[in-house]
């Protein structure tokens, strides 16, 4: 396990991020540049080594509800790797790319090969078979609770 110094460190190698002293010790790490309300990328690192980094609802990551993964156990590189999602996915860059992470595309198949697509948009989780739209949802557990009943499986 990294030392707090040494994810202090790692953290502080991303010029883009301004550390802000929190209570009990802790520290957290804005990304001014984000292009959403959130700009907190690294959420209460802790002298302890406890800490927390916004991945949202990235796949790939197992994050609670807040979007949040823990580092408490994570290497250099899977630190490294994690906060430059992040950023990544809080910038300009991630939507004007061509590949829009904002909004990854989710395939569900049912057992007569029947295919459904779930997208987020505009804050909204919509299910698509093909261009028509199928269903919209508040949630993606929500989207993927209703996926489930109909008999569809995860594809990608």
């Amino acid at each position: 396990m990294l030392t707090f110094e040494e994810k202090q460190a790692i953290i502080e190698s991303f010029p883009e991020l301004t550390k802000k002293e929190v209570s009990m010790k802790r520290l957290n790490y804005h990304y001014t540049d984000s292009l959403y309300d959130k700009t907190v990328v690294v959420h209460h690192l802790h002298p302890n080594g406890n800490g927390f980094v916004y991945v949202g609802d990235l796949p790939g990551y197992n994050a609670d509800k807040k979007g949040l993964v823990n580092i408490r156990e994570a290497t250099e590189k899977e630190l490294r790797k994690t906060i430059k999602d992040s950023i990544q996915y809080l910038s300009e860059d991630a939507v004007g790319n061509g590949e829009d992470i904002h909004s990854p595309e989710y395939e569900w198949r049912n057992g007569e090969g029947e295919s459904l697509v779930l997208i987020n948009e505009d804050m909204l989780w919509n299910i698509y078979a093909g261009l028509n739209l199928v269903d919209s949802f508040g949630s993606k557990n929500d989207a993927e609770t209703y996926l489930k009943e109909e008999g569809f499986t995860f594809i990608n």
